[in-house]
């Protein structure tokens, strides 16, 4: 009889709030080892993310190298949030009909610029007539970006009947073909714009930032899965206010940020940025927690002018939710984002 009973007593607790609370849950996250994720790198390196989340939570990081990849994990439930950047997000809320995924926060803004080589023979737009410009990947934001740039110049890719050839091409492949003088120009994202410049010859030709209001524009967000969201918004706060915390941190301590931050892309790549590079493509990046939704959707608009989002525009309207990162900021005596 008491050993009946004290079977049925531990059965009890096991079932029981208290014994559920010290069961762990894992959280499992993407982000991509480069400087327009700060504050992912810098809190898998310092741990501020463990320290917020408590010891009832484990974080499996997952590491990727493209958007597309990480939002197919997400569709596969591999992951439950990840820094990413806008495009690969727009698509994965159009491909799911608006129900896979919600931005939840802002992580980067800028980082991006058009760079053409010294010996390009280019001054001005109308000298990329009859030019090769590169972008990383076919569709991706910075291809959207300099097709957008192109039609505002009264130029077309020879795609659309123009005689400007833009050639998707990985960032280290374009490094390549500028010094072999194969390449006029790229749009590249951050630190490869600066590579460019420092490594192949290349000048600065256009920073993107100088295209968009006060110079922000978005280049990587925080995302997450709508079924983690709804099944556990206490983690998803916690998370984000962590997020803050280290968005604040970094702008606050630059110098050590940076440092912390290539010390893990380099333990993730197992290579370090030079300083120099680290230091000119940083300063083109501002560290945010605000998803500046402005420019999500104006991007949206190029890349569906540019043929990448189907017929009809999609709708975008069910995109966001700031609820809880605004609750953080609320409780910070901070002002909440639009």
């Amino acid at each position: 009889m008491l050993r009946r009973l004290a079977a049925l007593a531990i059965s009890v607790f096991l079932a029981s709030p208290l014994a559920m609370a010290q069961t762990p849950v894992t959280i499992r996250i993407g982000a991509f080892p480069n400087i327009t994720h700060p504050q992912a790198m810098v809190g898998k390196a310092n741990g501020e993310f463990e320290k917020t989340m408590g010891p009832g939570v484990k974080i499996d990081w997952k590491t990727f190298n493209a958007g597309p990849a990480a939002i197919e994990a997400l569709f596969a439930g591999a992951i439950d949030m990840t820094y990413i950047g806008p495009n690969p997000t727009i698509t994965g809320y159009v491909r799911s009909n608006g129900e896979a995924l919600r931005v939840i926060a802002g992580a980067a803004s800028g980082g991006a610029a058009l760079i053409v080589r010294n010996d390009a023979g280019i001054q001005k737009p109308g000298d990329f007539h009859g030019k090769k410009i590169a972008s990383p990947q076919l569709g991706n934001t910075q291809d959207v970006a300099l097709r957008s740039w192109l039609r505002a110049n009264g130029l077309k890719s020879t795609d659309k009947g123009g005689d400007v050839q833009v050639i998707p091409l990985a960032n280290p492949d374009q490094l390549t073909l500028f010094l072999k003088k194969q390449l006029d120009a790229a749009w590249a994202p951050e630190p490869w714009a600066t590579r460019l410049i420092r490594e192949g010859n290349g000048r600065l030709f256009l920073d993107e930032r100088t295209l968009w209001p006060n110079q922000q524009f978005v280049c990587a967000n925080l995302i997450v899965s709508t079924k983690f969201l709804k099944d556990h918004p206490d983690l998803v706060k916690n998370w984000l206010r962590a997020h803050v915390e280290l968005t604040e941190w970094i702008n606050g301590h630059l110098p050590a940020a940076k440092k912390i931050l290539n010390q893990q892309i380099q333990k993730e790549t197992g290579k370090a940025l030079p300083d120099a590079v680290l230091d000119e493509a940083f300063g083109r990046v501002q560290v945010t927690y605000d998803p500046l939704r402005y420019s999500l959707l104006s991007a949206a608009k190029s890349a569906y002018d540019a043929g990448f989002l189907g017929r009809q525009m999609p709708d975008l309207s069910g995109l966001y939710d700031l609820s809880l990162l605004n609750l953080v900021l609320s409780e910070k005596g901070k002002k909440a984002i639009q």
